[in-house]
C-alpha cells in the first residue's frame, strides 16, 4: 500500500453511481431504463458528420470550440462572450465550481436532486448545502433562500428536476432573485428543458437576460441524443463564462462531439419531433400508472418517478428478474426512463404484479 496521503475530502467522497445495465434473462430482450437516454439512434445526417470527423482524430480538435460556441450564441441570441462549453453539463457544471469557490464556500441545491451535485462540490473543497425537496418533489425556494450565508457562492436550481421530474415555476424563480444578494451564482439547470410542456415552468434563458447573477446549463445528452460524445453549455454573464472556458479540460470536447453537435443543431427540427414522441409516450406511461392506483406528480423530463420507500428495491429486483434495469434510490423510490414502449409496457407488467 502507497504511503501517499489522499486529500480527506476525496476519501470520503461517495462514488457516482451510474445506471445499471439490464441483466440478460433468457428469452428477453434486456431494457436499460436507468440512466435517462434518448432510446432513438442518432440521425442519419448525425452519423455521417460524425464519420467524416473521425478520419481528424490524428489531430486535436479546436480548443475553442468555436463554431458550436457560435451557433449555440446564435441560438440564444447572445454574444459568443457569454457561452462556455464542456464534457456534458455535469461537466460544465464542475467547471462552475472550480471557477467560483474557494475552500469552504457553500453551495446550495435541493436533495434528492442531480446526484453529482454533491460530488463536484467536495472535490472543489467547497461545502454542500442540501435543501429538501418539499412533499411534491420540488425545490423549496423558501427554505433555499433561508439558507444564504455570508459564504454562499452558488445555487443550483435543476428544472425539471432530477430525479423526480418536477419544475420550478418562473415566477416562483423570480420572486427569489429579487431577493438574493446579486454576487451569488444561480445557475439553471435545464438538462431535460426540452421534454417540458408546462407553460409556467422556469425560462432560464430569459432570466439570464434579465439578472446579472443568473446562469443556465443545458445539455446535447438527453434530447439531442449524444450522450456517449459528451457536450454540455453553460450561458451566463461574461466573467463567469470566461471562468468557466478556464477550468474546462484542454481539449475536453473532442472534435466528432463538437461536429456531431453542430449537425444536431442543423436538423433541430426533426430531433424535436422524436422529443415530442417521447414526451407523448412519457404521458401514456404516466396514464398508466394512475390505472394501477399510483398517483404521481406529473413528469416534464424524460422520466417518470415513482416514490416506492422501503420497497425500492424490491422493486428493483423484480425488474431485473424481467431484464429490466431501473434506476433506484434505497427507501425513497426509482426513477424510470422514458425509452421504448416494450421496455414501458414490460415494466407496467412488473409493478401490476408489485402492486397485487
Amino acid at each position: 500500500m502507497s504511503e501517499i496521503q489522499i486529500r480527506s475530502a476525496i476519501e470520503k467522497l461517495p462514488t457516482y453511481k451510474a445506471g445499471a445495465v439490464a441483466p440478460d434473462v433468457a428469452g428477453l430482450i434486456p431494457y436499460k431504463l436507468s440512466s435517462n437516454e434518448n432510446p432513438f439512434n442518432p440521425l442519419p445526417s448525425v452519423v455521417e458528420a460524425m464519420m467524416q470527423a473521425a478520419k481528424t482524430v490524428n489531430r486535436y480538435p479546436d480548443p475553442f470550440v468555436s463554431e458550436l460556441t457560435s451557433r449555440i450564441a446564435q441560438m440564444c441570441e447572445v454574444p459568443p462572450a457569454m457561452v462556455a462549453t464542456g464534457t456534458g453539463s455535469v461537466g460544465v457544471c464542475q467547471q462552475i465550481v472550480q471557477a467560483l469557490c474557494d475552500a469552504q464556500d457553500e453551495v446550495i441545491f435541493a436533495w434528492r436532486s442531480f446526484e453529482a451535485y454533491p460530488i463536484i462540490v467536495s472535490i472543489a473543497g467547497a461545502q454542500g448545502v442540501q435543501i429538501a425537496l418539499n412533499e411534491q418533489g420540488e425545490h423549496d425556494l423558501g427554505a433555499m433562500l433561508a439558507a444564504v450565508s455570508d459564504v454562499t457562492k452558488v445555487i443550483f436550481i435543476c428544472t425539471p428536476n432530477n430525479p423526480t421530474g418536477r419544475i420550478v415555476r418562473h415566477r416562483d424563480l423570480l420572486e427569489f432573485l429579487n431577493q438574493l444578494p446579486k454576487h451569488i451564482l444561480v445557475v439553471v439547470d435545464e438538462a431535460y428543458i426540452e421534454f417540458n410542456r408546462d407553460a409556467e415552468a422556469v425560462d432560464g434563458l430569459a432570466l439570464v437576460k434579465q439578472f446579472s447573477n443568473v446562469g443556465l446549463l443545458r445539455t446535447f445528452s438527453k434530447a439531442y441524443g449524444l450522450a456517449g460524445l459528451r457536450v454540455g453549455y453553460f450561458v451566463g454573464p461574461e466573467n463567469v463564462a470566461e471562468a468557466v472556458r478556464k477550468t474546462a479540460v484542454p481539449f475536453g470536447v473532442s472534435q466528432i462531439a463538437q461536429v456531431a453537435a453542430v449537425a444536431s443543431l442543423d436538423h433541430q427540427n426533426e430531433l424535436f419531433t422524436r422529443v415530442q414522441e417521447l414526451v407523448e409516450l412519457r404521458e401514456w406511461f404516466e396514464a398508466e400508472l394512475n390505472s394501477i392506483g399510483f398517483v404521481l406528480p406529473k413528469s416534464q423530463a424524460n422520466f417518470v418517478w415513482i416514490p416506492l420507500g422501503a420497497r425500492t428495491l424490491e422493486f428493483s429486483q423484480a425488474c431485473n428478474a424481467k431484464a429490466l434495469a431501473v434506476r433506484a434510490f434505497p427507501n425513497e423510490g426509482v426513477r424510470i426512463s422514458i425509452g421504448e414502449k416494450d421496455a414501458l409496457e414490460r415494466t407496467l407488467e412488473v409493478l401490476k404484479d408489485f402492486v397485487a
